[in-house]
């Protein structure tokens, strides 16, 4: 279960435009959706993790899920994050629901994911979303 996979998933799963919440230095799942064809913008308020990103091709800006600047997102169909550290999980289902775009999470082994979300198990992947599948 790689987590590419996560990436397969959001392709059959997803429309349009996606952003990534904290990417950090992981950028295995972005750079395999634009190379099936997808538009991916990436965030993280680490500006290194935002210039390696665009080193490697990635739409990615500076940006703080506390106090999201909202232009940022506009065009997003859907948001996306990879093991997101417990603390940013709230912001980015509230910024979910203030876009009207679904949420997909791939969470830490262990972390609780609030209750809205439901569990997916993808090809072993255990994802947490708050769109119907």
């Amino acid at each position: 279960m790689p987590i590419e996979d996560f990436a397969d998933f959001l392709l059959e799963n997803t429309r349009g435009q996606l952003t990534e919440v904290g990417i950090g230095f992981q950028f295995k799942v972005a750079l395999r959706l634009i190379e099936r064809g997808r538009d991916v913008t990436a965030v993280d308020r680490n500006p290194r993790a935002v210039e390696k990103a665009r080193a490697l091709g990635i739409n990615a800006y500076v940006d703080d899920i506390f106090r999201p600047n909202l232009g940022l997102y506009e065009r997003s169909q859907a948001l996306y994050s990879i093991r997101p550290t417990p603390e940013i999980i709230k912001p980015i289902l509230k910024l979910g629901r203030s876009l009207g775009v679904p949420v997909f999470i791939v969470p830490l082994a262990g972390d609780t994911v609030p209750r809205p979300m439901r569990l997916i198990n993808f090809r072993g992947l255990a994802i947490y979303t708050t769109k119907p599948i």
